[in-house]
Parts: structure tokens; C-alpha cells; sequence
């Protein structure tokens, strides 16, 4: 299959790009990939919603700016930052075209939320389903599009670069589509694509204990990684504070920040309420600081949850505030009007990945990526809590303003079709399924919220063994989706362990005792 343009992705990164450059080039062709339902994402889940300043009277850019540096604790790109924020009204307006609603107060203003680490009420959602809300005007719209294809079900196993083209002797590193699996038929088909967009989400199922959905398993970082694009600042994953806890693990529901905002307390098993012994912000201290506390009493009492307490709170307001949430707490036999929720911290987001410069290039000629796979440097070692759906609207908006004033360059290759002689069908999924538990069980107990260089070198070892089994496995029998993500999570772990050890300063989310100066 040729396309113009290939996207690996149905989140909001990769659907805003797609419908911009659709509207643009009517005769170019987009094909976007992605390995579940077309509306399955990150994206799907994210409640808060799009920190933007809109309110200009009491809020202003050089706030937003000074709270996302003050998030990043150092180490955010200043012009980045700045970009980001002055362009987040824009790229607003046009969502609102495209038909995304977002809450009104009494007054037909934009009812604003506020987080953890915002300074000022900026945050636009739709209820507790902001992320939901987004993703249906887009795919709405997409669907809209002659010249968008989208293509459920499909797995996307490998990048194709110089390396797969037999004599191609440039120095440059180029993509040049990629290999896909349909996950219904079982066939493996080259799509072979002018430029390439990496749209693929996050990691957090590394952890198992995660916010997000079972599909982030952090398939476009591996694949750039071992199509050898710069890979940056893994090791700041960051733990939502609050996921409500349930004892068997996997993907948790997310208990959102504005809960807090609204006044909820944290309290341990004997109701006392210990935030304040750990920072002055209380509750609203960032995601880092409450994340670490939380593990910290965890460490102290041995229980494996904390809980979070609204019986004190205004409930018909929190009701309509947060319906969601209400209802999922009832369905889990929790009357947030007489319980305390039990919660816990899980793997909810990565500040870093596929490193891109500000037209959301990566080191590898004509692939790209955008949204939650890549690093541009707006979160540092720590994002600002709802600058994440802003960083995917403002990127994807770079990448199509790029194409818009460049020509597509054509590349007149033969790629080799999918060689898998001499594989078999696996019988063997037990085994996967037990990798992965390892897996998630090591990275949760070794590489998780509070770290040791100990731990680390430990987790090398552990991680090796499950690597050369999963790579057996990989030679052995054909293609699966199970398969593929298990060993994506491997390349991801390995990424998150390197680069935790390289980091001989705590910074933002990051946080090895080892590097404390006593």
C-alpha cells in the first residue's frame, strides 16, 4: 500500500494532523493506523483537560509560562514553553470549530478548572470526559474527509528504514513507512508512505498499576528506538497520585487531580491527614510531590492503598462536577458521600521519548512524532498537569504548517515484503502473559516512584533475562499483537532503566536516593 502521508495513531495528535493536512491537500492521501477501535486512545481517557489562557484579565501567558518551568524544575526549553502557551488559544478556537464543547458557566464564559501547579483557573474541559469529548469531534470530522483513511485492528511492527533497502547507500537515516500487521486476517503488509508520523501514545502499562488503557505499551518509542531516533529523558514517568485502587491491578480508573482542586483531603488507614506534613500546598502540590508522600506512607505502614476523603465536600456540586467519577466509585460499592476512596499512585504519564525539534522532527529524515512518544522539551522533568492535550494540538499544528510550505520528497525504493520463513504459529501465550506480569511486577518494584542505583543495576539483570526469552520467542513463531507489544515494553523498560541511571541529579518526577546530598 503507497500513501502520501502515514500516521500511526488515533489520538488527538494524530486526528488533528490528519484532518489539517486532508483539508489542505484534498488530492493527498492520509492513512492512519491504529492497533484498536479508531476511538481508542489516550486521549479517550484524559479528564482534566486543555490548560489554556483565556480569562486575560486575571490570567496571562507569562503565569502559564512560569507555572509549566516551575513543573519542569529546570529543565524545560524556555522558547518551547513559550511557544506552546502562546499558541494554545488558537489551536482552542479551532477545536471549537470542529464542533469539541466544552463547559460554560451562568455568565456563557468558559467554566475553568484549576490543578496542581496552576497559579490561576485555566483549565477548558467537558465534565470529567474532556479527552472523550475531543476525540469524537475529531474522528467526527475525519470521517468527514474523503482523503482519510483509517484503518482499525491494524498493529504497526516496525519502521521501515536505509537498513530494510538492499543497496541504498545514503548516509542519511530515512523512513520510509512502515510494516503492519492486520491484527483479523494475520497478514503482515508493507505501507510504504512519503513521511511518517508517529502518533502512538504512552507507556504507562509498563508499570501494570496505570491511568492508562491497556494499549499503551509504548509501541512507536521501540519502534523509533530501534530504528535508532535519539530517545530522551525516559526516566521521568510520571505517577498520577490518585488512581482508584483495586487489588488485582492492571489499568486503574483515574481518581482526576481537580478532585483535590475541589478540596478533597488525603488521609492513611487511621484517617489522619498527612499532606500537610510534606509540603505547604497541601493536597494541590504537584503530581511529584504527592506521589512521593503517598509511597512514602505506603513504605511506612505496609498498606497498599491511601485514600482520599469528599465526605466533607458540597456533594451536589461535586456530583455535577464530576459525574463519572461519582458513578464509577458507586459501581465499586464506594458512596463517595460516606466513604473514603481508596486510591493509589500509577503510571499515568511520560515527559519524555522520541526527541523532536519545534517542527516536531526527529533525528531520522521524514518521520515525525507528536503527542505523548515524543520529547520536545515542554515538560521537563515534570509536565504541568492538562499541557499535554495543548502540547498535541500545538505540535501536530507544526508538523502539518511544515508540509504545508514543503514538497513531499519521493523516494523511488523496493522494500522487501515481511520475512517471516520458517516461523511458527505460537502455542505458547502462556508464556508471554507470564513475561508480562514479570515485567510489569520488576518495573513497579524496582524502577517505580522512588528509586535506588541498587534497584537499577538489579533490574538490568532481571530485565536481560526476560529479553533473550521474549527475543526467542520473537524468532521463533509469527506475529502477534501480544507478542509485539511485549517486546516493545522490553525496549521501553530498557530505556527507563539507562537512562534513570545516567541521571546523577533528582530532578521533577525523578526522584533515586542515591542522589540525595546528605
Amino acid at each position: 500500500m503507497n500513501t502520501d502521508y502515514l500516521v500511526i495513531g488515533s489520538g488527538i495528535a494524530g486526528l488533528t494532523f490528519s484532518v489539517k493536512i486532508a483539508e489542505k491537500f484534498p488530492n493527498k492521501n492520509i492513512v492512519i493506523v491504529t492497533k484498536a477501535s479508531e476511538d481508542e486512545s489516550n486521549t479517550k481517557y484524559a479528564q482534566g483537560g486543555v490548560a489554556i489562557v483565556s480569562n486575560k484579565e486575571e490570567d496571562s501567558f507569562k503565569k502559564h509560562i512560569k507555572d509549566t518551568l516551575i513543573a519542569g524544575d529546570g529543565l524545560c526549553k524556555e522558547d518551547v514553553v513559550e511557544m506552546v502557551v502562546k499558541e494554545g488559544p488558537e489551536r482552542l478556537e479551532e477545536l471549537l470549530l470542529w464542533g469539541a464543547n466544552f463547559d460554560i458557566n451562568d455568565t456563557g464564559k468558559f467554566d475553568l478548572g484549576k490543578e496542581g501547579g496552576h497559579s490561576e483557573y485555566r483549565i477548558v474541559h467537558h465534565k470529567d470526559i474532556t479527552g472523550h469529548e475531543i476525540e469524537r469531534a475529531l474522528l467526527t470530522k475525519a470521517h468527514q474527509l474523503p482523503n482519510i483513511s483509517i484503518l482499525p485492528h491494524h498493529f504497526a511492527i516496525d519502521l521501515v528504514t536505509n537498513h530494510h533497502i538492499k543497496d541504498y547507500d545514503s548516509k542519511k537515516l530515512t523512513c520510509f513507512g512502515a510494516y503492519v500487521l492486520d491484527q483479523k486476517s494475520g497478514n503482515i503488509f508493507t505501507i510504504k508512505a512519503n513521511s511518517t508520523l508517529l502518533a502512538s501514545g504512552g507507556i504507562g502499562c509498563v508499570y501494570g498499576h496505570t491511568t492508562n488503557p491497556v494499549i499503551a505499551t509504548g509501541d512507536g518509542i521501540a519502534m523509533a528506538y530501534r530504528a535508532k531516533a535519539r530517545i530522551k529523558d525516559m526516566e521521568f514517568v510520571q505517577f498520577h497520585p490518585t488512581a482508584l485502587y483495586e487489588a488485582k491491578g492492571e489499568s486503574s480508573f483515574l481518581i482526576s487531580e481537580a478532585v483535590r482542586g475541589f478540596g478533597a483531603y488525603l488521609r492513611n488507614k487511621k484517617g489522619y491527614r498527612f499532606m500537610p506534613d510534606y509540603d505547604e500546598r497541601a493536597e494541590l502540590a504537584s503530581r511529584d510531590i504527592v506521589s512521593q508522600s503517598i509511597d512514602s506512607e505506603l513504605k511506612k505502614s505496609g498498606e497498599p492503598h491511601v485514600y482520599l476523603d469528599c465526605t466533607h465536600l458540597d456533594m451536589d456540586a461535586f456530583i455535577n462536577h464530576f459525574p463519572n467519577i461519582y458513578k464509577e466509585c458507586l459501581e465499586h460499592h464506594i458512596d463517595i458521600k460516606t466513604d473514603w476512596i481508596p486510591v493509589v499512585p500509577a503510571s499515568h504519564y511520560l515527559c519524555g521519548g522520541i526527541e523532536v525539534d519545534k517542527k516536531g522532527k526527529t533525528t531520522i529524515n521524514n518521520l515525525f512524532a507528536c503527542g505523548e512518544c515524543s520529547r520536545t522539551g515542554l515538560h521537563g522533568a515534570n509536565r504541568l498537569a492538562s499541557n499535554s492535550l495543548l502540547e498535541a494540538l500545538v505540535y501536530a499544528h507544526n508538523i502539518y504548517k511544515y508540509y504545508s510550505e514543503k514538497q513531499l520528497e519521493f523516494e523511488h525504493v523496493d522494500i522487501p515484503d515481511w520475512n517471516d520463513e520458517g516461523t511458527t504459529i505460537t502455542k505458547e501465550h502462556i508464556l508471554i502473559q507470564h513475561n508480562l506480569k514479570q515485567l510489569q511486577a520488576l518495573m513497579r518494584d524496582y524502577v517505580g516512584i522512588v528509586r535506588s542505583n541498587k534497584r537499577l543495576k538489579r533490574a538490568i539483570k532481571h530485565l536481560d533475562l526476560i529479553y533473550e526469552e521474549v527475543e526467542d520467542l520473537y524468532r521463533e513463531y509469527k506475529i502477534t499483537t501480544s507478542l509485539c507489544e511485549l517486546r516493545n515494553m522490553i525496549n521501553v523498560a530498557h530505556l527507563i532503566i539507562r537512562q534513570s541511571l545516567d541521571r546523577s541529579e533528582n530532578k521533577g518526577g525523578y526522584y533515586n536516593i542515591d542522589n540525595v546530598k546528605h
